[in-house]
């Protein structure tokens, strides 16, 4: 039977141990995953008749990413941090390994990036899987600065700043600002010194601005941002379609597998604009129910960071929480005209086998924090007794 605990995603033997926090994130995860799930289906049927006469394709292939994603979820919140955090460097470099062989000709070219590898038959983007170990080794690195040595906090600052450059080269400027904001924030905080935030700040500012100015792309997509209408069948052709189909919903939606947009007229309605879809047939009562669900997500984070009195696993929930709390917000801000359009996806919703993996770790790194706290607390209560 221990085996099938450490397997079976929705068997939890324990779960009356657990935290009150613990246990409803547990059940946030499941239902946001299984509404992204049938979002996904109904966004992609169609491409997927069209592209290989399945319109179950892109489904099958989530669910079974979701099904290894889930068995990572339920071995990470099974595991101690004592273990989890002495694997965790290693994991990271493994996969800045793979990082550095998209930008060295390796990777596989999608869309004009080069942000994909093949290991094998299977295909991965290496920046989204990095994303956990990010959370992981910045809050070691942040949660212990004053008791490491400069000979430490340099060489992973350094690799910090060569993975955020690696991933730019790809280019992906998107996920580089997420990453390097996630790393700021979780510095913030475990308290840094001002000045070297500001500093640090300063210096990701003039980095995103010297990539805009490199890559055209990227500015035709800021520019298209501030007024798509004025070149609706140009560079403004995706933030329009995106923005007819949230028009179109109307209050309550157009109904499930009912959105016109999908239909070829909206650009990755499966995957950067699915949030759009999602929109157009659950409507803005769908929406706002959505949007609470993703708040309700970011609350109950909010109060394991402050139940949390341990400074590393302190930091892994604050940068779980801006990753799939703030990625969220971002993506939804991006189908809405309200920031330029990026190529972030929706956490448990956006098609993409490295996405909903990297999700589904992220959400048991922060279950696990609430588990250890409480295991913390109900220690100290039975000493004082």
């Amino acid at each position: 039977m221990d085996i099938f605990s450490y397997l079976i995603p929705f068997y939890e033997p324990k779960l009356d141990q657990w935290s009150l926090e613990a246990r409803l994130l547990r059940w946030l995860t499941f239902v946001w995953l299984l509404i992204g799930l049938i979002a996904l289906f109904s966004a992609s049927y169609a491409v997927g008749l069209d592209e290989s006469k399945d319109g179950w394709f892109y489904f099958k292939r989530q669910g079974f990413w979701i099904i290894i994603g889930l068995i990572c979820f339920k071995i990470i919140t099974q595991l101690p941090f004592k273990i989890i955090l002495k694997y965790a460097p290693w994991l990271y470099l493994a996969i800045l390994v793979l990082i550095i062989g998209t930008v060295a000709g390796f990777g596989q070219n999608i869309n004009g990036a080069e942000r994909w590898i093949a290991l094998g038959p299977i295909q991965v983007q290496p920046s989204e899987l990095l994303k956990p170990f990010l959370v992981l080794q910045g809050a070691v690195i942040f949660g212990s600065w004053k008791r490491q040595p400069w000979v430490i906090k340099g060489t992973w600052l350094g690799i910090f700043a060569f993975t955020l450059a690696c991933i730019l080269k790809q280019p992906n400027l998107s996920t580089t600002a997420l990453c390097g904001i996630t790393l700021w924030l979780m510095a913030l905080g475990a308290g840094l010194p001002y000045i070297q935030l500001v500093g640090t700040a300063f210096f990701g500012l003039i980095t995103a601005a010297a990539s805009v100015a490199l890559n055209p792309y990227q500015l035709k997509r800021i520019i298209s941002f501030l007024d798509p209408w004025a070149d609706q069948r140009g560079d403004g052709y995706q933030l329009v379609q995106s923005l007819l189909a949230i028009g179109s919903g109307g209050e309550f939606g157009a109904g499930f597998g009912m959105s016109q947009q999908k239909l070829f007229y909206l650009p990755f309605q499966y995957t950067d604009f699915i949030f759009a879809v999602f929109a157009e047939e659950f409507g803005f009562v769908g929406v706002v129910l959505l949007i609470l669900l993703v708040m309700a997500y970011g609350t109950l984070s909010f109060f394991v960071v402050l139940k949390c009195s341990h400074p590393i696993k302190r930091l892994i929930a604050v940068g779980v929480m801006v990753i799939l709390v703030g990625q969220s917000l971002l993506n939804i801000g991006v189908n809405t005209g309200s920031l330029p359009t990026t190529g972030l996806p929706f956490p448990f919703f956006s098609y993409g086998g490295s996405s909903v993996m990297s999700s589904l770790i992220l959400a048991g790194l922060l279950i696990r924090v609430a588990i250890e706290t409480h295991q913390q607390e109900m220690l100290l209560i039975n000493q004082e007794s």
